[in-house]
């Protein structure tokens, strides 16, 4: 029966592998699951294993399964179980085994006894359970294998939508906000802006596990260009532009991802909630409950605590010049209280709609010289530019990058995107 199982499972292994080649045949990806396994098989080995006097069987984990259960019916005794829990309590958590994640059984072909379970724990790594008489736990990487991209886009809407007509990974949206967090403002991305990205993707055993780094962009927003390439030299690392300054600002332009402005700072506005005229010396950026609100520079914070109107809060001395507070949290991130120093972009609670608030959104407040002003419309410096010693190995960088980025093809533009990029050319 098992043997049965083992050769229809690697005719369909088999038959998937053809069906990738064929369909990649004028292209070079690197090797997909079924690929890789096929290999495998070829070589007589899985996980490193060889399947020499082996059998396998292969399935997903089900919801309230655990490893007892799986072992038990794969003819493992009560006493092994027991034993090899133990024996992973300080290398894996069986009781971190998630429902929907695949696992692998190589059986005895003699009496069908399980010898190995290997648990796979994420696409990159996986945990191999030697229940012969060594009894031993391992949690094994698999190789990654790193490729050099490129993507652009031209904004409609949004940035994430922009990537997801490109059919681009999310994280990569998240990581080119990131790195043009103090230069692009996000919230006012107009269309027909544009960018272009050279960036790495890993890969396990074929399988697309995530975004690397970024090495450089290019962020074209309200006609004008940014640069970031990425330099690491020494202690030095991150960004800078083409002049060689520091992409980071002093300040993030905004203390949560992906929110929209709600309400901007204004001297006179009406209430939702009071229904008065008053002034709303903050920016709200309203956001689903629960998303997480960063702090947008370095500092000490000073008040963690709630009021009536406030709701849950947190206020934030970064030097002698600057403050900021961060309104109606539905929580605070753990660890926060008067006297700790928070990092720029370090998470410091969670949007909510405590206090006087009619939905959930942040409502930021900054102060300059102990004047509440409008953070939107402050200019911040960049950090220090890249040291003189530094600067001509940066340069080369530079001088690689950028001709590479240039060389990039934006999506062709629909012709009312194009013509509205051209109106607004003219009157720039």
């Amino acid at each position: 029966m098992i043997k049965e199982r083992l050769f229809s499972r690697f005719l369909f292994i088999t038959a998937l592998a053809a069906l990738a080649y064929y369909g990649n045949k004028f292209s070079t990806p690197p090797l997909d699951s079924a690929v890789q396994e096929t290999v495998n098989y070829q070589k007589g080995e899985m996980f490193g294993i060889s399947l020499l006097g082996f059998s396998d069987f292969t399935d997903i984990i089900q919801p309230n399964q655990f490893l007892s259960d799986i072992l038990l019916s794969a003819n493992v005794s009560y006493q092994t179980i027991d034993a090899i829990a133990k024996k992973a309590k300080n290398v894996f958590d069986v009781r971190q085994i998630r429902a929907g994640r695949p696992y692998t059984i190589l059986c005895d072909e003699n009496d069908d006894e399980a010898k190995y379970f290997i648990y796979e724990n994420d696409p990159t790594s996986y945990v191999v359970f030697d229940l012969n008489d060594s009894l031993c736990v391992q949690v094994k990487q698999r190789d990654i294998v790193t490729r050099t991209v490129t993507a652009s886009g031209i904004i409609e809407s949004s940035l994430s939508e922009t990537m997801a007509q490109q059919n681009l990974s999310p994280k990569l949206t998240m990581e080119l906000s990131d790195v043009f967090a103090w230069t692009v403002d996000f919230f006012h991305l107009q269309k027909g802006d544009w960018f272009k990205v050279i960036y790495e993707e890993k890969y396990a055993d074929g399988q697309f596990v995530g975004i690397g780094e970024i090495k450089s962009a290019a962020f074209n927003h309200y006609g004008q260009t940014s640069y970031a390439i990425y330099f690491e030299e020494g202690d030095t690392n991150g960004y800078f532009d083409e002049n060689a300054n520091r992409i980071q600002r002093t300040f993030l332009k905004s203390p949560v991802k992906f929110s929209r402005i709600s309400s901007g700072y204004s001297k006179k506005r009406f209430h939702p909630v009071l229904k008065t005229n008053r002034a709303h010396l903050g920016t709200d950026f309203a956001a689903p409950s629960g998303t997480p609100i960063y702090a947008t520079a370095d500092g000490v914070l000073t008040k963690v605590g709630y009021t009536r109107g406030n709701g849950n809060y947190v206020k934030i001395r970064h030097n002698q010049v600057y403050e900021t507070q961060y309104l109606h949290m539905s929580k605070f991130a753990q660890g926060m209280k008067p006297g700790k120093h928070v990092r720029q972009g370090e998470v410091i609670g969670y949007v909510g709609s405590t206090g006087l608030a009619t939905g959930p959104h942040v409502c930021y407040r900054f102060w300059k010289n102990g004047v509440q002003v409008d953070p939107m419309r402050e200019k911040f410096p960049s950090l220090e530019p890249i040291k003189a010693d530094l600067k001509p190995a940066y340069e080369k960088v530079r001088d690689v990058q950028i001709p590479l980025i240039e060389k990039i093809a934006l999506p062709e533009l629909e012709t009312e995107t194009l013509a509205t990029v051209q109106v607004q050319n003219t009157e720039g």
